[in-house]
């Protein structure tokens, strides 16, 4: 079933303590995720973008319980993963997966890769152990990764090798879900798009669900089959790839999808430039949070949080400029 929910994310916050004092008070909070609900279909890559700071890798982090939550629900294949027992989140932890940004610091340098990527596979018995060794074989040529690295340490391998040994630790655990924390972007042009095409093979061949969490609006558009847009803590606009693109309805949006390069030189890109800097999660603006850099800001948005609505058939905008029609 293609239309089967494998994620819901139900009003999802994770805010961090601010702590002063000798006593170390909690004086503040860091509002990283303030309240975001999507819903990621099986076999699908959802994109999740937005500035540095906007809190998409908490996001990511957090439904994963790597984070614990502030409040919110996360479910996923019909379970609630915040009311699992620890023992309960041991047995369903092969099934989520993250394969992080930096492929340099992700990986220990003193084991070689055969055991990086056959670690937690022996530890949740994925296979039985006369077949360990064939397994992790299988494993590394699916990724592009010959049987003689086995023996080799993370250090000899350039980034992009690495990215794949990443890769393959998180698929070795033959995955449902797998959270992609901006897995290209400290990748070389070229090697980018090696990368997202073993992504999107590895999807067809295993059914994999992803979300892709990233800067580039270039592959989030490749890649993704829907798109959700955050900005300081909350999502702004979520819809499906092709609605977003043609017609993003948020005023963050349209400054932000004016910032993809149009690989011609003849073409005049209208771009939006945003006035003034992200206000600190710590201490966001009243109202909209958007407020303070929009050019189309009213009154009603320095005073009221714009409700959340689906403002045409499966194209969700959190802004005053459609609550009013």
């Amino acid at each position: 079933m293609a239309e089967e929910i494998l994620l819901e994310v139900k009003d999802l916050k994770k805010w961090f303590p601010i702590k002063a004092g000798f006593f170390k008070h909690t004086v503040g909070h860091v509002r990283a995720v303030d309240g975001i609900s999507f819903n990621i279909r099986r076999g699908e890559t959802m994109g999740l973008v937005g500035e540095s700071g906007c809190g998409k890798s908490t996001a990511g982090r957090t439904l994963l319980r790597l984070l614990e939550k502030t409040s919110g629900e996360v479910i996923f294949d019909g379970q609630d993963l915040n009311a699992l027992t620890r023992e309960e989140l041991r047995k369903i932890r092969p099934r989520i997966q993250i394969v992080f940004q930096d492929p340099y610091s992700s990986l220990s340098p003193r084991v070689p890769v055969g055991e990086i990527i056959g670690e937690a596979v022996r530890e949740h018995g994925i296979v039985p152990a006369e077949e360990f060794d064939d397994y992790i074989t299988r494993v590394m040529k699916v990724c592009g990764l010959p049987e003689y690295y086995k023996d080799r340490y993370p250090h000899e391998f350039s980034g992009g090798q690495r990215q794949r040994i990443c890769i393959a630790r998180a698929l070795a655990l033959a995955p449902d879900f797998v959270v992609c924390d901006e897995p290209v972007s400290a990748l070389d042009v070229s090697i980018q798009a090696q990368i997202i095409n073993l992504l999107r093979q590895l999807q067809k061949d295993f059914g994999l669900t992803y979300l892709f969490i990233s800067h580039d609006l270039s592959v989030v558009e490749h890649i993704s089959d829907t798109v959700g847009v955050m900005y300081l803590g909350n999502m702004v606009e979520y819809a499906e790839t092709e609605k977003i693109f043609a017609e993003p309805l948020h005023p963050y949006t349209k400054a932000l999808f004016s910032a993809i390069p149009i690989p011609d030189p003849d073409v005049k890109i209208n771009r939006i430039i945003l006035e003034g800097s992200i206000p600190s999660p710590a201490n966001p603006p009243a109202g909209c949070k958007f407020h303070t850099r929009c050019k189309e800001c009213m009154e009603i948005c320095k005073t009221e949080a714009p409700e959340w609505k689906e403002v045409k058939e499966g194209h969700f905008c959190a802004c005053h400029l459609y609550n009013e029609k």
